[in-house]
């Protein structure tokens, strides 16, 4: 996929029963509230307002569903660690997530999201733990690199990887650095659903 040429928002859904099946593959989005999950849908497109992006965290509470190039599915998913909402709204959200995360067919792959402003936090590294033992593989990005100075970002990264063993790709809704790159992971994951 060298470039998207069409994005639709299909529609939401609350819980796993409630999505259709698009008989493509799918790839799903996660991360801490406001990490950038819906400016980096925006940017992929290059429509401005596909997905809803807002300053207040805790605003996606449905798995959004869209359609990229009639060839893959993304799914926007509830962001997690947003402290100002009951413990019975997130332990909801947290129910949806992992039944959804475990049990949904065409789920190839999860990206999540990782704020280069900050360490990693603990609920990333727990959500990280629970996705290796259910073996759903993990494509790490890092996200707000433009708010850091070059060194900062490369440390930011090195950070990330080290603490989550893994490669970690630099994202910015701004700059639009690492668009190609993810790109290319789309295309392996249509490529190896064909």
């Amino acid at each position: 996929m060298k470039r998207i040429t069409s994005a639709t928002f299909i529609t939401s859904s609350t819980c796993l029963k409630n999505c259709p099946d698009f008989n493509l593959p799918e790839i799903a989005l996660i991360g801490r509230s406001n990490v950038g999950k819906s400016s980096f849908i925006n940017t992929l497109t290059n429509r401005k307002k596909l997905a809803k992006t807002s300053n207040t965290p805790g605003k996606t509470r449905l798995i959004n569903f869209f359609n990229i190039n009639e060839e893959l599915i993304i799914a926007d998913l509830p962001g997690y660690g947003y402290a100002k909402i009951s413990k019975t709204e997130q332990e909801k959200w947290s129910k949806i997530l992992e039944e959804y995360l475990k049990d949904r067919e065409p789920l190839k792959a999860v990206i999540q999201f990782i704020d280069a402003r900050h360490d990693v936090q603990n609920n990333d590294y727990q959500m990280r733990e629970w996705l290796d033992f259910h073996k759903i593989p993990i494509i790490t990005l890092a996200t707000k690199t433009d708010t850091l100075s070059k060194n900062e970002a490369f440390r930011a990264i090195q950070n990330i990887s080290k603490t989550l063993d893994t490669e970690v790709i630099e994202f910015s809704s701004k700059t639009g650095i690492g668009k190609d790159k993810i790109l290319a992971v789309f295309t392996g994951i249509i490529k190896d659903s064909d």
